[in-house]
């Protein structure tokens, strides 16, 4: 099964992310992802077994064990790709536990065997898929408030024509 960790948005945040995208919806052509799927990934794993699964949540408690909710706080927009068939995202805040959380995840999943997407943490939720950026400036845009992330989800990703769809398989509530 296709899998990732993510750190799961507060609410409050959420909103104001499917808002923000809904406004740059008006100006990006492209396929912007529901709200639903918003999150920031903290490892992707990509396919594993059921023992690799099991592995992967002995990784998430260790990881999480005695981690306090961690601060979300929109820094801009970004792309990855070409300007005409990008990945547009929205930047989050290097916050010193929001790092040092990937870090201990990241080591825990490689101390048990677990193959991790080896290139650096950049947080970041991703908007669109397929954007087609303009030449013309995007305007005045609302960016989410900043808030405490409180849960890390193990999800299970399904590929399909209209996208990913997303189903947790395990979540830890981090402590205060």
């Amino acid at each position: 099964m296709r899998t990732f960790i993510a750190l799961e948005l507060p609410p409050r945040f959420a909103d104001d992310t499917a808002r923000l995208a809904r406004q740059l919806s008006a100006a990006v052509r492209g396929r912007f992802m529901p709200r639903g799927n918003h999150h920031i990934t903290l490892a992707f794993l990509g396919e594993v077994d059921e023992a690799g699964a099991r592995r992967a949540v002995e990784a998430l408690d260790a990881a999480c064990a005695g981690v306090r909710a961690v601060r979300c706080a929109a820094d801009g927009l970004g792309t990855f790709g070409r300007s005409r068939d990008a990945t547009l995202w929205l930047g989050i805040a290097r916050d010193p536990d929001l790092m040092r959380l990937a870090g201990r995840l990241r080591a825990e999943l490689l101390g048990r065997g677990l193959e991790v997407d080896a290139k650096p943490f950049r947080p970041h939720v991703t908007l669109a898929r397929r954007a087609r950026m303009p030449e013309a400036p995007l305007g005045d845009l609302a960016f989410p408030e900043p808030d405490r992330a409180r849960a890390v989800t193990l999800f299970r990703s399904t590929l399909g024509s209209e996208g990913a769809t997303y189903k947790p398989l395990y979540r830890v509530e981090l402590d205060g």
